[in-house]
Formats: C-alpha cells, structure tokens, sequence
C-alpha cells in the first residue's frame, strides 16, 4: 500500500462506522483504561504501590493500542497493523490536543 492509501484508510475507520458503532474514541478509550486499571489492580496489585493503574487515560489506552500494533508489525506485518497504527496515532494526537491545546 502507498501511504496515501494507509493514512485514508485509517482516515476512515476513524471518521467513519467505528465510531458509529463504539463511539467516540475518547469515550471508547477511557471505558478501556478504567477496565485495564481494575484488572491491573486484581491480577498485579503489587503495581498499585508504584504506579496510578487506576488512572489509565484515554491518550494512555491509544499510545498502547499503538504500541499492540508495533508488536504485531514486529512479528509479522498484515498492511492492516499499519493501518491501524496510524488510526490510533490519530485518536491520541486529538486526544492529547483537547487536553492541551499547545500540543
């Protein structure tokens, strides 16, 4: 794929049915992180001595889901994971402008 193609792709999973169907990224995002927190806290409470796993943000969950789809990437790459991590780069970007606009 060009990168054209990708950024479009993303461009409409982003803009597109996904948020129909989810609703807003940051919406979506920080259900995950308060799930993810409250697991982290369950299965290794040991982290809540040294870090705020129960305040995951919604920038937090989209770095990370980027971060799943570098992983993917690393062990063998489908031109969806592209696609994907440029989705989720997206989502953080306006996430991380809303929360402070110099960004």
């Amino acid at each position: 794929m060009k990168r054209a193609e990708i950024l479009e792709a993303a461009r409409v999973c982003v803009c597109g049915e996904r948020e129909r169907d989810y609703g807003t990224p940051e919406n979506n995002f920080e259900t995950i992180g308060l799930l993810w927190g409250v697991y982290l806290r369950a299965a290794h409470p040991e982290l809540a001595k040294v870090m705020a796993v129960n305040h995951i943000t919604a920038k937090d969950v989209a770095a990370m889901m980027g971060l799943l789809k570098v992983a993917r990437i690393a062990t063998g790459s489908s031109p969806d994971s592209f696609v994907d991590l440029a989705g989720y780069a997206a989502c953080a970007g306006e996430i991380a402008t809303k929360e402070d606009p110099d960004v």
